[in-house]
């Protein structure tokens, strides 16, 4: 999700929730304690030279069980940090404390924000020798609808 997307939804709610991965609810009491641009430059396995950008949002939950965070408000903070931090469109990650500090991607079904899983992964996996992950296709259905193996088709 984007910087965009998120101000599209807020702006028509009425509520805001934040659903994990398993399924549970961040508890409503939830606070966003920070909308930033984190700037990752690093190089790849590979020897190549990368930069990504992502807006960060933080929620955090504390003992304050009567605060709640209303979509105008969070609203408000994503577009200072737009004028302020110069965040443009980004796509969205979002930290939760869980055991350790989560990052988690962002996505809206059923009127509410869910967060999803992140995965790492090898960025150059042609310098490390990982062999492309092969497709696998479904023979009998290729046939089925292709209207079966005929004789110069390739498939017999």
């Amino acid at each position: 999700m984007t910087i965009e997307e998120i101000k599209n939804y807020l702006a028509v709610a009425n509520t805001i929730s934040f659903k994990l991965p398993d399924g549970n609810l961040v508890p409503a009491h939830f606070h966003v304690t920070e909308v930033g641009k984190i700037t990752k430059h690093f190089i790849d396995c590979g020897g190549t030279e990368r930069k990504e950008e992502v807006a960060n949002f933080q929620l955090w939950e504390a003992d304050d069980y009567d605060h709640r965070l209303h979509p105008e408000k969070l609203l408000s903070i994503i577009e200072l940090s737009q004028q302020k931090l110069s965040i443009g469109n980004l796509p969205i990650e979002v930290e939760y404390q869980g055991q350790t500090i989560g990052k988690y991607g962002l996505t809206y079904v059923n009127g509410g924000f869910t967060l999803t899983n992140k995965q790492t992964d090898c960025l150059a996996k042609d310098n490390c020798g990982i062999p492309p992950q092969k497709q696998f296709v479904n023979l009998a259905r290729t046939i089925t609808e292709g209207g079966g193996c005929t004789s110069g088709s390739g498939c017999c």
